[in-house]
This record gives structure tokens, C-alpha cells and sequence, in this order.
């Protein structure tokens, strides 16, 4: 009786027809049933190594004479192209080794369906071979270590091409929902089950490369699985598209990303490269680094291009003064500070906009509580001075600051309290020298800078140095 053979797996995928299998003109052996007793009369290759599998066709002539039957004109058909590791000769050793010497295994059992007449032959009778060998699954959705027991992988089957590549068909599985999602393919692909464990499983192998994986994945070099895979040209045969996620295609998802990619970019190293972010964020923040750049070996990702936002209508540019007033980090994540001076920054023909028109009379105050950078866009040192100077309200002396202190003709007897609160303001014009004419402990005038509860010790104990600016090396004890 038939043996079933445990040790040996059918193929997950596909197996390339032979070409003669796919000839309507081929041999038709139903018709000469009663010709040929037995399969090796003309398949002497089934059991004979150095034997071709196919005959020549120069046997046809004994019957095909002109004269007993018509003459014909048949060639044997070129090698087949395919993924298979099946020979005839291996495969017979192995039932005759594991099932016995009265197994009565034999060519029927693989090419001619189960109840059908003698001759009626097939390519191969997929459901009986699997039937065979334990396997109780449709071919395609056969157990993931099937494939490696009796396919060579994509980049070893190096008689297929790229059309053969292109025909595979498509297991169930990747039908299924999710399948392209995190928790989808990429477990799948990590091991295979079984006695021996893989880097990459063999079904993804037996039709799949790393050229293939790399069309979508940016983090190919460091994910094991598609490293394990070999590189193969071919494998770009099958089409694969990059398609954004069902949670990208949410209408509020490029305003909330950011809070995703802030607390973890892995997901995204899958599908994104450092490029693809600055498309749109002109000043990439601190996540973009977290991302790989783009280069060989990598995929070349999503290709972001970047579009007006809804909220930036057509007259946006006449009222987003208050948006970015309110809410300028927002505007941060597209947009950099020279691109708002190339409008706000003015020239000598174009009135400024970044101020409003009444901003010239309480622009002290704006600078004193530094509301903006003045210095992003002015220099302090010539465009203030110029200004000020121009108006009259020059400084008519060094200690009668009238013109840059609130025109307060005493602003020097309390000029240390507003220096504590803004010493960035006296930066603007002051350098430190002028502050040591006064009070440098060394020479001057001698004046204490330090205000009523100065604590010596504890400020030197933080940064001495700054002390040796106006005391030198003899920087005295408040104990």
C-alpha cells in the first residue's frame, strides 16, 4: 500500500510549469494508453540519473513511418524553468530508503488524478503530492517550512525569469487584513517554525529578495530578515507600492504627528528617511535625527511633498499676524525666521509690516521686556543708534543718558535696578568696559554693583571668574 512520508514537505509556492505542460501541441499521452505500458519506456530519466527525461522523438518513426501511422514532427521541448528542488532519482531513493522496498509509490501516484484512467497524465497532481506527504492544507497555504524542503530560494533558481517571477501567484495569506501592518508580514518574515530556525522564513525566500524588501523599507541594513535575504534584481518582477497606513489617511493626522514622533520614531524608520521629513519641516526637529538618511541599501521611502495647509486660505498672508502671534510653534514646524524676513525685514523700497503702525512710539518698552529679538533683524549698534541720533535723542554726554533711557535726565543714579531686570537691553550698546569705568574695584570710581542681600561667598563658590573681572585675584570675603 501507499506509504506516507513524513520526512518529506511539499513547496508553499509556486513551481514553475514545464514548458511542455504548457504546449496545447504537446504530447498526448491519453491518446498512445495503449502504446506504452509504462511511464520509463520514454522517461527513462525517472530512474536513471544520466538518462534525458524527455525522449528525442526519434522513436516516433517506428510507428510514424508515412506508411503504419502519418508522419510527425516532434522535438523534445527545452529545459524546464523552475524553483524545484525535485529530481525523480533523489525522490525515488528517498521512498524506496524510508518506505521499503514494497512501496508502491510510482508515477502514477504524482501525475495521473486519483480515479482517473491510465495515461490520463498531469504535470503534477499538487493535492495528492501533499496528501502524500502529511500535509493537509491547500498548496499555497502550506506550513512556511514546506517551501525550503523542496524550493530553492528566489536567488539560487537562477533559471526563472523575470516573467516566471512575475506569475507567481498570491498566497491567501497575503490577502488577509493587516498583512502589510506591523504585527502583518514583518512576523511573519522573522523566523520559521520547526526543528531548524532561519533568519528569514523560508516562504518569504522562495519568492522574495532584499531588492523587493527595499522598495518599501528605509531600515533594510538593519532589519535581520531582509539582510538574510540575497540580493536578486529579478525580485523587482513582482509589483510593490508603498501606501501610506490607514492612520496617515486621518484628516487631523499631519497636525498630530508630531506628539507620535516625539515619543518614538521607530515605526517610523520603517517607511521614512531624514529627507523625507525636511520636505516640509524647513528647521528639522529633534526627531528628524532619530530617522536614517537616504543612500544605497535603503529604500527610498515615502516621498513627501509638501502642500499649503487648509487653515492657509488664499488671504492668509493678510491675517496670519494674530496665528503666529498666538501660536508661533506651530508655525515653527514649516517655517524658519528668514523666511518672515524676507516680507517683515524692511528696504528703502518697502515700508516695513512686521510692526504695527503705532509700534515706533512704544518701541522702548517692547525692547525693554524684549516681546521680540530686536537683533534678528536690526543691529543694535548702528540701525538704533542712527535712528536715535537722527532724532535728537542722542546722548549729549556719558553721564547724562537722556536719549536711550526714557528721556529721564537721572536714569544713571537708578540705572542698576532696570540693568538687573533686562541686562540684555544694556548689552544692546554697552560693553563691559563701560561698566568697569564705575565699578571696578581696581580702578574708577569704586562703585558697588551688588544689590541690598548680595551673597559673595555663595556666587564665587559658583563661577569665581566672574568676580576676577572686577576685583583681579583679590576677590574679598563677605564672612
Amino acid at each position: 500500500m501507499r506509504r506516507v512520508l513524513p520526512f518529506l514537505t511539499l513547496a508553499l509556492v509556486f513551481m514553475t510549469a514545464p514548458a511542455w505542460a504548457q504546449d496545447t501541441d504537446r504530447f498526448d499521452h491519453q491518446q498512445h494508453a495503449k502504446v506504452f505500458p509504462s511511464c520509463t519506456a520514454c522517461h527513462a530519466g525517472a530512474v536513471d540519473a544520466t538518462a534525458p527525461l524527455l525522449p528525442s522523438g526519434l522513436g516516433c518513426v517506428n510507428c510514424h513511418d508515412g506508411t503504419i501511422e502519418r508522419r510527425v514532427d516532434w522535438t523534445a521541448p527545452p529545459a524546464d524553468r523552475t524553483n524545484l528542488r525535485f529530481t525523480h532519482a533523489e525522490h525515488r531513493k528517498d521512498v524506496v530508503t524510508k518506505a521499503g522496498q514494497d512501496s508502491t509509490l510510482n508515477c502514477s501516484a504524482c501525475h495521473i488524478p486519483e480515479g482517473s484512467t491510465w495515461m490520463t497524465v498531469e504535470p503534477a497532481v499538487l493535492p495528492q503530492c501533499l496528501t502524500c506527504h502529511g500535509i493537509k492544507a491547500e498548496h499555497l497555504a502550506a506550513p512556511d517550512t514546506a517551501c525550503a524542503t523542496c524550493h530553492y530560494s528566489l536567488a539560487q533558481a537562477t533559471a526563472l525569469t523575470e516573467a516566471d517571477i512575475k506569475a507567481f501567484p498570491t498566497p491567501p495569506s497575503h490577502d488577509a487584513a493587516g498583512f502589510m501592518g506591523p504585527d502583518g508580514h514583518g512576523a511573519l518574515a522573522e523566523s520559521g517554525t520547526g526543528p531548524s530556525t532561519y533568519m528569514v522564513a523560508p516562504s518569504c525566500a522562495t519568492c522574495h529578495a532584499q531588492n523587493f524588501c527595499m522598495t518599501c523599507h528605509v531600515n533594510a541594513p538593519e532589519t535581520p530578515p531582509i539582510q538574510a535575504l540575497a540580493l536578486d534584481p529579478r525580485s523587482l518582477a513582482i509589483p510593490v507600492k508603498l501606501e501610506e497606513p490607514a492612520t496617515h489617511q486621518q484628516d487631523d493626522f499631519v497636525l498630530r504627528h508630531g506628539k507620535s514622533a516625539r515619543k518614538s520614531t521607530t515605526s517610523c524608520q520603517t517607511c521614512h528617511t531624514q529627507e523625507s521629513c525636511v520636505a516640509c519641516h524647513v528647521v528639522p526637529p529633534k526627531p528628524v535625527g532619530t530617522l536614517y538618511a537616504g543612500g544605497p541599501g535603503r529604500g527610498e521611502g515615502a516621498q513627501v511633498e509638501r502642500s499649503r495647509p487648509a487653515s492657509h486660505m488664499a488671504d492668509f498672508s493678510t491675517i496670519h499676524a494674530p496665528v503666529a502671534s498666538n501660536n508661533p510653534q506651530l508655525c515653527e514646524g514649516c517655517h524658519a525666521r528668514p523666511q518672515c524676513l524676507d516680507c517683515h525685514r524692511g528696504t528703502p523700497d518697502r515700508t516695513p509690516q512686521y510692526h504695527p503702525q503705532t509700534f515706533l512710539e512704544r518701541h522702548p518698552a517692547a525692547a525693554y521686556s524684549r516681546e521680540t529679538n530686536c537683533s534678528d533683524c536690526h543691529n543694535p549698534g548702528a540701525f538704533c543708534q542712527t535712528c536715535h541720533v537722527q532724532s535728537g535723542l542722542g546722548s549729549p554726554g556719558r553721564f547724562m543718558q537722556a536719549g536711550y533711557h526714557d528721556v529721564f535726565p537721572g536714569f544713571l543714579l537708578n540705572h542698576g535696578q532696570a540693568a538687573r531686570q533686562s541686562l540684555e537691553s544694556c548689552t544692546s550698546c554697552h560693553v563691559e568696559k563701560d561698566c568697569l569705568t564705575c565699578h571696578s574695584a581696581l580702578y574708577g570710581r569704586g562703585f558697588s554693583p551688588h544689590g541690598p542681600g548680595f551673597d559673595g561667598d555663595q556666587l564665587r563658590s559658583k563661577n569665581p571668574q566672574m568676580c576676577t573681572v572686577c576685583h583681579g585675584l583679590g576677590v574679598p570675603s563677605t564672612k
